[in-house]
């Protein structure tokens, strides 16, 4: 009998098929396995993907769910562990030899990227779960050769197991990088804790390449879609939520906006993309011009000779990609982004000669071997920086556009200007942007683990919140509050909606938002239109809490904590009012946060252009997005780290209290507002009702009596997509069967407490 093998296409060929006898009923061929397509997301492209809530999930975690990382992390030798980094990044091995004899570079660009594809818009990207080493970030055309800077590192990651993950190993090697070059760095903080799959819920662009045209990298690296006008426009806009200028790319195409060579242009997408990155015009001066004091790189063939990214490279490739097939592969011939050189003398040594080579000479547009744009010093004198493999060769410096234009621009100038008279002032504010780079992602300093965590309190973009300096509420205040929160008047809606509100900022993706600090009391969250209803209730809490804080002596209620208790309070009378008794869980401890410690630019990224949880569209959103409501509800889902069961007991909870933000009637689907029942999903699910959009748009609905034809409720697409939606609604039908409203009661409790306490990493635990 034959054996079965594959072709060089990796395809089952038919003729090797192993073939005993025939089979009289045929299927005697194979054509595909779980995952071939077409898929579900091939069929119907449009289709709400609900499944996406459950990425990443326990079941792909060989750690298990009892696995505690902060235990494990706090027990490494934290200077054993550093100089185990430092002795590999002066130790080259053979199969990929370190420039310079010294790693630090490569390293540098590996954490880098890895912290690097982070946005302000979503919080999504950055080092926190290693996502470097899955697709599509791991084949990036901008992440060409950091497969290997990863496998370099292995034998460390295996030596020290799972105690430390890659993320954070990562982020060290970059900062260890630094340091063995005469950098000081600002500090480190461990905690981040990594994914086990593939990310296949972020939106990276619109853009689509050819993956399997593993000749044509130009395919993969595109622009035509994400961008508003031409570079120069005085409408030139990059779409949100991204901030790379480039599809492939973690920042910007380093030949200029269309590889046209442009250093003005280059300069306004620097600045977008830096922006979007949450980085000023000093951060991104620094980081650009501090990372190209190290190292070189890498042009010497041409892109369409190298071979395919890890994801797609032939299975003898070992999971890396981007094969070399001249000379060595590596060494004096490796290609990444096709520009050639270096821009100092001294490549692995920290110092101030990239600004000073930069404004010293008159640089000149050329190409590098692999045929890519830079720039080389006019003057035949200047400076020579050495090969970094032939002992005793020299070559000239290089530029990129990108670095020209930090040249041309004239506030890039004017900071450039400054760190080349003052190079200590440039020390710290590189040391202090890559500190912020590779840890904006890891949220509040609770999370930071490691004897080298910076705890100062002035880095305004960790959203600080002050160190609590009272002591905490205990039951019996706890009770005599909410009786004087009762006694204010204000309604179990009004109370509910408030407290939602407050928790409705938070984002798992970088750990920003939530109720603790009060900031629905500050601005800009108190001027969202989306949070008036919340003002006069604020000011209620805020009377309940000046009375309590005037005669409570040691003990205080901050208004944070006050805001939430609100909301529970409001939710219990309505369990009760239901006829359910559950007590609500109330957990004290959030601390009332001050304006000058609020980012208002950085926050006002927080404000939603669409929040399904309050039916609220913005009264442009028709105008700036291209995305429905429904899609953009179950990215807040996400973003709150919610199961699609939770997300659909949350909603109708929230309908049921009628926590709308305008008090509209819209998906308020009973006749007792307030009380808590499943009267949400009993019509929602209804065959006695029947759809009808209120116009062309098919954004707002009647629910119509079929019998009568009388209008019953009112919805907007966020409330009728869990009754659309097959796999929302399968648990909506759950909650509207008639032994549902008791497991809806108490699914909602805990939903409800998860809101409440995403933030509170304070008492969830620092590596959370």
């Amino acid at each position: 009998m034959q054996t079965l093998k594959a072709t060089k296409n990796d395809k089952l060929d038919a003729q090797t098929f192993p073939m005993a006898g025939k089979c009289p009923f045929g299927g005697d061929r194979i054509g595909g396995a779980v995952g071939s397509p077409p898929a579900l997301s091939d069929w119907y492209p449009n289709r709400l993907k609900v499944e996406l809530l459950h990425q990443n999930g326990p079941q792909a975690n060989p750690l298990g769910a009892d696995f505690d990382y902060k235990a494990a992390f706090e027990q490494i030798d934290l200077a054993a562990l550093k100089q185990d980094i430092k002795s590999f990044l002066t130790t080259s091995v053979a199969w990929w030899p370190s420039d310079y004899g010294n790693y630090g570079p490569q390293m540098i660009r590996m954490a880098w990227h890895a912290a690097g594809t982070y946005r302000i818009a979503d919080g999504r990207g950055g080092a926190g779960e290693a996502l470097q080493r899955f697709a599509p970030i791991n084949s990036w055309w901008d992440n060409g050769n950091t497969d290997k800077s990863r496998r370099l590192i292995w034998p460390i990651k295996q030596k020290y197991g799972n105690a430390l993950s890659w993320g954070d190993l990562m982020v060290l090697t970059g900062n260890c990088a630094l340091e063995i070059m005469g950098f000081p760095t600002y500090g480190f903080a461990g905690g981040r804790q990594d994914a086990w799959e593939a990310d296949n819920a972020t939106y990276w662009g619109p853009e689509i390449w050819d993956p399997t045209d593993v000749k044509s990298f130009d395919s993969m690296v595109t622009r035509d879609k994400r961008w508003r006008g031409q570079n120069g426009d005085a409408d030139y806009d990059l779409e949100n939520p991204l901030a790379a200028s480039h599809q492939a790319l973690i920042y910007v195409n380093p030949e200029g906006p269309y590889a046209n060579g442009d250093p003005m242009g280059s300069a306004r997408d620097i600045r977008t993309t830096f922006t979007r990155m949450a980085m000023n015009d000093e951060e991104t001066v620094a980081l650009i011009a501090g990372g190209h004091a190290f190292g070189k790189s890498h042009g010497m063939v041409s892109a369409d000779e190298v071979g395919p990214p890890p994801e797609i490279a032939p299975m003898e490739a070992m999971g890396l990609g981007w094969h070399n097939p001249k000379g060595t592969g590596f060494a004096q011939y490796t290609m990444t982004n096709g520009i050639e050189g270096s821009w100092t003398p001294n490549p692995t040594q920290w110092d101030n000669a990239y600004l000073e080579n930069l404004f010293k000479f008159e640089w000149v547009q050329t190409k590098s071997p692999a045929g890519a744009s830079q720039w080389t010093p006019a003057d035949p004198d200047a400076p020579k920086t050495p090969d970094a493999h032939v002992p005793g060769q020299m070559h000239g410096l290089m530029m990129m556009t990108s670095d020209i234009a930090l040249k041309v621009d004239p506030e890039y100038r004017k900071v450039c200007e400054k760190f080349l008279n003052d190079f200590d002032a440039f020390t710290l504010a590189f040391s202090k942007a890559w500190y912020k780079l590779t840890h904006r992602d890891m949220g509040p300093k609770e999370r930071y683990l490691g004897a080298e965590v910076t705890l100062e309190n002035d880095l305004l973009w960790q959203d600080p919140i002050p160190p609590r300096d009272f002591d905490l509420i205990d039951a019996g205040d706890i009770a005599e509050l909410k009786q004087a929160i009762k006694a204010t008047g204000q309604s179990v809606s009004d109370l509910a909606f408030t407290a939602f509100s407050a928790a409705a900022t938070f984002r798992d993706s970088d750990k920003r938002g939530g109720a603790n600090g009060g900031r629905l009391a500050l601005a800009p969250q108190k001027d969202w239109a989306v949070n008036q209803r919340t003002v006069p209730v604020v000011a209620a809490l805020r009377q309940v809490a000046d009375a309590f804080n005037a005669k409570a002596g040691g003990k205080r209620v901050s208004l944070a904590d006050l805001i939430v208790l609100g909301g529970c309070a409001a939710v219990e009378t309505a369990l009760a009012d239901g006829g359910h008794s559950i007590a609500v869980p109330f957990t004290p401890g959030r601390v009332d946060t001050r304006q000058d410690l609020t980012d208002i630019e950085m926050f006002e990224w927080l404000k939603p252009v669409v929040d399904g949880f309050r039916n609220f569209v913005a009264d442009d959103a028709a105008a700036i997005t291209r995305v429905s409501p429904e899609e953009l509800f179950l990215d807040r889902a996400y973003l709150y780290s919610l199961t699609a069961p939770e997300w659909v007991a949350l909603v109708g909870g929230l309908r049921a209290l009628g926590a709308n933000h305008d008090g509209s009637q819209h998906g308020i689907f009973t006749d007792r507002v307030g009380v808590l029942s499943n009267d949400f999903f009993v019509n929602l699910t209804s065959v006695d009702l029947e759809w009808r959009k209120s116009d062309e748009t098919a954004m707002t609905f009647a629910l119509v009596d079929r019998d009568s034809g009388e209008a019953r409720f009112t919805a907007t697409r966020c409330d009728l997509v869990f009754g659309s939606n097959s796999q929302l609604r399968s648990v909506a039908e759950v909650y509207a069967s008639s032994d549902g409203e008791a497991r809806f009661a108490k699914d909602f409790v805990t939903v409800w407490n998860k809101m409440m306490m995403l933030d509170r990493y304070d008492v969830r635990g620092r590596s959370l």
